[in-house]
């Protein structure tokens, strides 16, 4: 009886010590001392603690205390992960699945995804939901994605809500429906995700699966607008423009447009463009007109090539131009904007058949060189 006791006593001792290794390991990290949490965690480490393991894979993961080597950090990765530990599985996902110093490997990555999705781990299920809706390795399955995807989200993961949000919006793999759209960007939303709060401002702006409601839409774009979300920054300045669940106030419609089109956002560089051009917020100014107008024209945007062929049409702030007035109707046109179908053939009218021809050609240009070249 007194051996057994004996051995009983041999046996638990080094465990307590274990766990005070590593605790002690963890205090010198937290204090900046890795040489001694390395010194710690690789003693508990060999002796197989998954704890340890995962830790040591971290440090030489992200060279913390050590020269960054991913294969060791895989070594102790794996080591972690095959004992059932979920973060190692989900970080071993991730690096094969981002090609993070070892050749890119989609069906390891979704393999120990899987294992840590299985175990509840929302990081894995949300980058596993997104293999399936991409279709990284395995075969695209919409429904195993949002399988997935709604795991997460029932954790809390803000960007499987969102996920979730645009899934049902655009009614991808199932019917579209803007009730659900809507519960999870709120649910993300209030979590701070600017993408969801965008998108839920948009539903309250145009009335999508809730009541049109458009001071909560101020209330959403502006929460992100003030984060930086350029979208939310244009539409912020169109409902000042119009007075949409505010008072209209074009001088601080400009102050959003202005800075949603530093950013580039062509919508806002093309509102922009409108209020130097029509002197709204602003004093008139057909230089600076002329110059959102072009920003946002070599984005594509129809309204601002219309508006150039405007300008060049009634010569407004350039001299009087009809082949260029043409072209950028013509553009404006092909782009699908009806009046620049209308205003292209009334001002070919008054062109000979040379200069309707000559812009045509700086039409075709000008589109096949993605708007970077057009002009003479």
């Amino acid at each position: 009886m007194r051996n057994t006791i004996i051995a009983l006593l041999i046996i638990a001792f080094p465990l307590s010590l274990f766990a005070q290794d590593f605790d002690k390991g963890l205090a010198a990290a937290q204090t900046g001392d890795f040489k001694t949490a390395l010194k710690e965690w690789t003693f508990l480490a060999e002796h197989g603690n998954k704890a340890a393991q995962f830790n040591l894979g971290i440090m030489y993961q992200q060279g913390t205390g050590v020269p960054q080597d991913i294969g060791e950090a895989i070594k102790w990765y794996v080591l972690a992960a095959e004992q059932g530990h979920a973060d190692a599985q989900s970080n071993l996902g991730s690096i094969y699945m981002k090609n993070t110093g070892v050749p890119q490997n989609f069906e390891e990555a979704a393999k120990w995804y899987k294992m840590a999705a299985e175990q509840g781990h929302s990081e894995a299920q949300l980058n596993l939901g997104f293999m399936h809706f991409e279709g990284m390795g395995i075969q695209t399955d919409y429904a195993t994605a949002v399988k997935w995807f709604t795991r997460a989200a029932e954790q809390g993961h803000a960007i499987a809500q969102n996920n979730l949000g645009i899934i049902s919006t655009h009614g991808i793999g199932g019917p579209v429906d803007h009730e659900s759209a809507t519960k999870w960007y709120k649910m993300a939303a209030v979590q701070g995700h600017l993408d969801a709060q965008y998108n839920l401002a948009v539903n309250y702006h145009e009335g999508l699966g809730v009541r049109q409601n458009f001071e909560e839409a101020i209330k959403w774009y502006t929460i992100a607008a003030e984060q930086g979300h350029a979208e939310s920054q244009a539409n912020l300045g169109f409902m000042y423009d119009e007075g949409l669940g505010v008072s209209k106030n074009h001088k601080k419609a400009n102050v959003w447009h202005k800075l949603a089109a530093a950013q580039g956002n062509a919508t806002a560089q093309f509102n922009l463009g409108l209020n130097y051009h029509y002197a709204l917020g602003v004093r008139q100014n057909y230089e600076d007109a002329l110059i959102w107008y072009e920003l946002a024209a070599e984005q594509g945007h129809s309204g601002a090539q219309l508006n150039l062929g405007l300008m060049y049409d009634e010569g407004i702030g350039v001299e009087e131009e009809n082949v260029l007035a043409h072209m950028w109707y013509n553009i404006s046109a092909e782009n699908g904007n009806a009046q620049g179908a209308i205003n292209r053939d009334v001002v070919a009218s008054d062109m000979t058949p040379e200069d309707v021809f000559a812009a045509i050609n700086l039409a075709l240009k000008c589109i096949q060189s993605n708007y970077r070249d057009c002009g003479y």
